[in-house]
C-alpha cells in the first residue's frame, strides 16, 4: 500500500493518492497534498472542502462533479454552485481534487 509522509507522519493512500483511513485527516494533510499540486489553500477552497467533509459525514460518499455543483449551488448560492468557480479552485477537477484534500474517498464516476 503506497503512503505519503506529511509533518513526520506516514498517511497510507490509494494508488490515486486518496487517504484509506478517513479518520486520519487534519488540515495539514490538505495543506501538504494541496502544496504538492502548486496550490496555496485559501478560506474559498476550505468552505468546499469543510461542505464535502460534512457532505460525506450526512450521506456516506463522496460526490461526482454534478451533484457537488447542485449542492453547493444550494447551500452557497449560483456564484459558487457553478463549475467555473469550482474549476478556478480545483483546476485537476473540483469533485476529484477537492475529495482528495478533504480525506474523502474517490467520488463516483471519476477516472
Amino acid at each position: 500500500m503506497p503512503s505519503m509522509e506529511i509533518a513526520g507522519k506516514q498517511v497510507e493512500v490509494d494508488e490515486d493518492g486518496y487517504m484509506i483511513n478517513l479518520d486520519e485527516w487534519n488540515k495539514d494533510i490538505a495543506l501538504a497534498m494541496a502544496k504538492g499540486d502548486g496550490i496555496d489553500l485559501s478560506d474559498s477552497h476550505w468552505e468546499i472542502i469543510n461542505f464535502l467533509r460534512d457532505y460525506y459525514q450526512k450521506y456516506q460518499i463522496a460526490p461526482m462533479i454534478k451533484i457537488l455543483v447542485k449542492e453547493v449551488g444550494k447551500v452557497m448560492g449560483p456564484d459558487k454552485g457553478n463549475t467555473k468557480y469550482l474549476y478556478e479552485l480545483f483546476p485537476d477537477g473540483p469533485a476529484k481534487q477537492a475529495c482528495r484534500y478533504a480525506g474523502l474517498p474517490k467520488p463516483t464516476g471519476c477516472v
